[in-house]
């Protein structure tokens, strides 16, 4: 292992083993609301949606597909950072093994929610590829159903396991397909019926899954509220509802609907703003590190006892570090690009009515450096990191903790002072070079300082 890697790691005491065998996770409505119980206690999902792409790579790119040593130095590097902010389950796709969902818990405490796409960007039938996937086909339910019961089977009673999650904005893709982002469809209720089979399948799944293991809660991750009413009626043995929800500084009525109309627990499974301005041409650190803050202060105060609606458990901001292969998938992999590729009127510090705003390569909480000749990346931290890391000190189930202690608790986090912390520059616009942000080994010392 590198020297900085070690460093890190010591300065930040995170290396202390959390040893375990594997936890009874469930949901319960208590007399105070809707809870996430791990071994009996309430647990806040203190999420993080988390990957693994050097720079020059794309969604081809697999970190388990690289050496055991490469793998837990990887690993080492980025759960230290994410222990460190506050975070304690990432949001992880089907392909890592179940020996470093178990490395990641005991070494750092975080829990990996298990998410299957469940033919979201496609999938091979009988040697044919389907771009856009037909949940009515009976091949296709079969290859599903087989797929994430296969599943439960291979990764029931993983220490570190916290649930399975189906699902990726499977409603969104009923509209378009790939997985390069377009604008949403908020209030569009065309291909009702292909979404009818599509829930019939996703609820036909949670209930065989649960068949084979119970001690996992599932999650949906719907787009949004798109077919609420769909998903009422035709998915009542999902424990979860999961949704990747962009609304801007605001959830507006969104636990309310949910509570109102389905009755489940709520997590968000994305949210989060990017980190660039796209009316200036700019870094944006102050920008995503305010929405951020307003986010999960909403996140908290919609959660047990809190004195909102009572059914928030957690959420995964979206996302750890910067997709420089977003825009494009295929094409420039090396060049952050700076183009904007769909339209949010939630997102007001850089929306111009006819213009896209969101720039999907720029979501990242840390910057990520060049890639070495080894394969590693360095990350570095942006305003919003500072913010994570101030608000996660919150436990909303601590005892005696209401709402007046969430108020005063997010009062005491200085957004300029976390913004100040962070060393990038909000006029930089480009690729992290050494003049403008910290190598690694002064990283090390910032944060020990800080830490102090």
């Amino acid at each position: 292992m590198k020297k900085p890697i070690f460093l890190l790691l010591v300065l930040l005491g995170l290396s202390t083993a959390v040893m375990g065998q594997s936890e009874q996770v469930t949901v319960e409505k208590t007399q105070e609301g809707w809870q996430l119980l791990v071994d009996g206690e309430p647990q806040i999902i203190n999420g993080m949606n988390w990957d693994y792409f050097p720079r020059g790579t794309n969604y081809a790119y697999s970190l388990w597909d690289q050496s055991p040593e490469f793998i837990q130095q990887a690993l080492d590097y980025e759960m230290a950072l994410l222990k460190n902010m506050g975070v304690n389950a990432i949001r992880v796709y089907t392909g890592i093994p179940k020996r470093w969902i178990t490395y990641i818990y005991e070494n750092y405490g975080i829990y990996t929610m298990l998410n299957h796409s469940f033919g979201r960007y496609g999938l091979t039938v009988n040697g044919a590829w389907m771009a856009n996937t037909e949940y009515s086909d009976p091949r296709v339910r079969e290859l599903l159903l087989g797929e994430v019961t296969q599943l439960v089977e291979e990764y029931q009673d993983t220490p570190g396991l916290l649930l399975f999650l189906l699902g990726n904005e499977n409603n969104y893709g009923l509209f378009w397909g790939g997985a390069e982002t377009e604008d949403i469809p908020i209030e569009d209720r065309q291909s009702t019926i292909r979404a009818r089979a599509m829930y019939e399948l996703f609820n036909e799944a949670a209930v065989q899954m649960k068949q084979i293991d119970d001690t996992r809660p599932i999650a949906i991750a719907n787009g949004d509220l798109l077919f609420m009413d769909l998903v009422a009626e035709l998915v009542p043995d999902m424990d979860i509802f999961g949704t990747n929800t962009y609304r801007g500084m605001t959830f507006t009525d969104l636990y309310e609907r949910v509570e109102n109309e389905y009755g489940k627990p709520v997590l968000l499974t994305e949210f989060g703003s990017d980190a660039f301005n796209a009316r200036t041409l700019q870094e944006a650190q102050g920008a995503q590190a305010n929405y951020l803050f307003s986010n999960w202060k909403e996140i908290y105060s919609n959660a047990a006892g809190m004195g909102g609606t009572d059914n928030s458990i957690g959420g995964f901001t979206f996302q750890f570090s910067d997709g420089w292969w977003k825009f494009g998938q295929t094409e420039n992999l090396d060049v952050h690009d700076t183009n904007a590729s769909w339209a949010n009127e939630g997102y007001q510090f850089d929306f111009e009515e006819g213009e896209n705003n969101m720039n999907e390569e720029w979501f990242g909480i840390m910057a990520k450096g060049p890639t070495d000749l080894d394969g590693f990346y360095e990350l570095f931290p942006r305003a919003a990191y500072y913010v994570l890391k101030d608000v996660h000190q919150f436990d909303p189930y601590e005892q005696g903790a209401g709402p007046e202690d969430l108020e005063r608790h997010f009062e005491s986090v200085s957004l300029i002072e976390t913004e100040l912390r962070s060393n990038v520059d909000d006029s930089f616009v480009g690729p992290p070079n050494s003049s403008t942000l910290f190598p690694q080994t002064m990283l090390v010392d910032y944060v020990r300082v800080y830490e102090e």
